[in-house]
């Protein structure tokens, strides 16, 4: 993060949409939203010009709107790894997600833009990326758990509980979250996440992102 605040660049082609999530990030505290940008192309000379800590970019931008902001997203993660992007989407597209963490989920995160007007939910995001961690909206990780109900796939080897887990694991909250939001405690949370892991042949892993990391891996295997 450079100086007090967390510096943040919008993208989005849509002025209305654009111009409200710049206010809603107003509200935060310590964010600064110090440019706009209407394409990939304007957001990739945005960023050179001024080396934000997070990019908030939309899925569909000109000049096909389809998916020039997942690709502006891959090209700045190779330009700027030490850079938070969190992707925006009006629709719950779980393919967009594989490709956006198809090499690593560090800094990265995909949210709906349902979410966008909650402050409480946008502040977690642009910091949980801006800390290093991953984020996937709840709605994506339900979508992508029940893909892999397979009767091969090992998802339906878990307990309703793990699933419950597996899904806030990949939003990337930590033990403590995990509990709070389901009134566990974390040991309770912690032997949970040793179960899943073990029927998932997924092994331990030890904090937040390179959980959501391994749940993604999995989920797009």
């Amino acid at each position: 993060m450079s100086g007090d605040n967390l510096r943040v660049i919008v993208a989005d082609d849509m002025l209305l949409v654009r111009q409200g999530v710049v206010r809603v990030l107003e509200t935060i505290a310590d964010v600064e939203v110090v440019a706009e940008a209407e394409d990939g192309e304007t957001l990739v000379a945005a960023v050179a010009d001024h080396g934000p800590d997070v990019v908030l970019t939309d899925v569909a931008m000109p000049p096909t709107n389809t998916d020039e902001g997942i690709q502006a997203a891959i090209t700045l993660r190779g330009q700027y790894p030490e850079m938070g992007i969190v992707v925006l989407s009006q629709y719950a597209e779980p393919g967009y997600v594989l490709d956006l963490f198809a090499d690593g989920s560090d800094r990265l995160g995909y949210l709906l833009k349902e979410r966008v007007g909650d402050p409480d939910e946008l502040r977690r995001a642009v910091f949980a990326v801006a800390g290093g961690d991953s984020m996937v909206d709840p709605k994506i990780v339900e979508i992508l758990v029940s893909s892999r109900r397979a009767p091969d796939g090992g998802i339906d080897r878990l307990t309703p509980r793990e699933t419950e887990v597996l899904a806030l694991m990949a939003e990337g909250l930590n033990n403590a979250g995990i509990g709070e939001r389901l009134v566990l405690s974390e040991r309770a949370i912690a032997k949970h996440i040793n179960s899943m892991f073990s029927k998932l042949d997924l092994g331990e892993a030890d904090d937040s992102h390179r959980r959501v990391k391994a749940v993604l891996t999995w989920l797009s295997r």
